[in-house]
């Protein structure tokens, strides 16, 4: 009994702390969606504002705000699950951040237009196509700001996540050993077998190809410094400007091998080096 209690207390706490961290991030997202009702609401009309004598809480747009952002926040948290999984969850790029913004308003934009149609059919009103259009332009920049401020910190979980708790499994012939992203220095190519260094020296052959750990590995870490070699971006010690617009890249000291020891980045890939590294 004695050995099953400390593991039945440590399952109860690991699941407590699940619960705790999802309650306080729906929390937080609740809050801010009732945050932005109150000041859209307040900021849409001049009798609104709390100075004014004939001030009345805007409890039926206050209401209508809270539905609409309802509805916003389930497309958004679908498209973000959608994005995590086939992208965010390998690395998070700027690209793939657009692309997430830009469909969750193009999933709005398709849901706001027929919803706003239908209510002016019920209400017995006309739909003027200029107030559609304003209202659409409003909404999609507000929902850009709310969606911004529901997932920003999501999203830097995630970039954290890829960039430096992500690990890879080496495999070499029947052994398979898994390394961290920041315990790897650099893989190298010699004699068609490729070659991972880890930053305590120690060098481990793999089978994989250089092609194949470019597709499997961070680039937000990692850089194709030539057909040889791919460098870590922590192992890099000194850049060094050399003849026909090339740099010469030193590693660091903990980097034995010769042949890979100052790496040579053509004029053609300095560019693309420069920004990967900066």
């Amino acid at each position: 009994m004695s050995t099953n209690q400390p593991t039945k207390n440590t399952v109860k706490t690991v699941w407590h702390t699940r619960i705790s961290s999802s309650v306080w991030r729906w929390s937080r997202k609740v809050i801010i969606l009732i945050i932005f009702s109150l000041v859209a609401n307040h900021l849409a009309a001049k009798d609104n504002f709390l100075d004014n004598e004939s001030y009345r809480f805007p409890i039926v747009g206050f209401l209508s705000t809270i539905v609409l952002s309802i509805l916003v926040a389930i497309i958004a948290d679908l498209n973000f699950k959608f994005y995590k999984k086939k992208y965010f969850s390998k690395k998070v790029e700027i690209t793939a951040i657009v692309w997430f913004m830009v469909s969750t308003l193009g999933y709005i934009t398709i849901m706001y237009i027929p919803i706003n149609i239908i209510i002016d059919k019920v209400a017995d009103g006309q739909t003027v196509f200029y107030y559609l259009l304003i209202g659409l332009l409003i909404t999609l920049l507000l929902c850009f700001i709310l969606v911004g401020l529901l997932y920003a910190q999501d999203i830097y979980n995630l970039y954290k996540l890829s960039i430096r708790d992500a690990e890879i499994t080496i495999d070499n012939g029947a052994k398979m050993t898994k390394l961290t992203y920041d315990n790897i220095a650099c893989f190298y190519s010699e004699n068609k077998i490729v070659y991972t260094v880890q930053n305590n020296g120690r060098i481990l052959n793999t089978d994989f190809t250089l092609n194949e750990l470019e597709e499997k590995i961070n680039d937000q870490l990692f850089f194709r410094a030539n057909r040889q070699i791919i460098i870590h971006k922590d192992s890099v010690d000194l850049i060094e400007k050399i003849e026909n617009g090339k740099l010469c890249i030193q590693l660091k000291a903990f980097i034995k091998k010769d042949t890979v020891a100052k790496i040579n980045i053509s004029r053609y890939k300095r560019k693309a080096f420069m920004d990967w590294y900066q």
